[in-house]
């Protein structure tokens, strides 16, 4: 872990792939206290009427936005998925509109003790640098499949497309400082999480 000055945050980033359980672990970490980067809220507000990425996205991909000026996320990911290009030119667009809304609440939370970055793409978009430690989430292949499988609107197809975006949980875990395996339950999970803040936080 990288020393950090003891008057900035411990700055921990949350990642996983798609159906580990990412989500219930940063809610874990809010109910110890610890501020909490919502990346995928973050994009959210990027694509909601106003939003700074909406009109851009509107742009290059003709047919994306719904009446009220917002992203329509289902039609956005038909246009891209399996479409290498225009996803790099969706990311290109996205991308560092997220990243600045996490310096933003970085600044907002600098003086916080410890601080979580909650990014689905953290190491595939070069995150990890703005982070001392990295918490990798996993599960057994065959529990992510049917969690992913059990949302609204996701069918094999998809979960395939968004994995192959995806670095392979085997390559995140290799490079993660810690790795909380969610198939272990619940009460596992926040055992694991307040034993990390109580260790993370001075």
């Amino acid at each position: 872990m990288t020393a950090r000055p003891r008057d900035k945050p411990f700055v921990l980033g949350l990642t996983g792939s798609i159906g580990m359980g990412k989500s219930a672990t940063a809610a874990l970490f809010r109910d110890c206290g610890v501020p909490v980067h919502d990346a995928d809220a973050a994009v959210h507000a990027l694509y909601g009427p106003g939003g700074a990425a909406a009109t851009a996205i509107g742009d290059e991909f003709p047919g994306s936005l719904g009446p009220d000026g917002a992203v329509d996320r289902p039609r956005l990911r038909d246009l891209v998925l399996g479409h290498p290009e225009r996803l790099a030119a969706l990311e290109a667009i996205v991308h560092p509109l997220a990243q600045a809304a996490a310096r933003d609440f970085l600044a907002t939370h600098a003086q916080a003790p410890l601080v979580v970055l909650d990014i689905p793409l953290l190491f595939e978009t070069g995150g990890e640098r703005a982070c001392d430690a990295v918490l990798v989430v996993t599960a057994p292949a065959e529990v992510q499949r049917a969690r992913v499988l059990a949302r609204p609107g996701l069918d094999a197809a998809a979960f395939a497309a968004i994995l192959a975006k995806q670095m392979p949980d085997a390559d995140k875990r290799a490079r993660a400082t810690f790795v909380l395996d969610t198939s272990l339950g619940f009460a596992h999970a926040q055992a694991e999480v307040a034993a990390l803040v109580a260790r993370l936080r001075p």
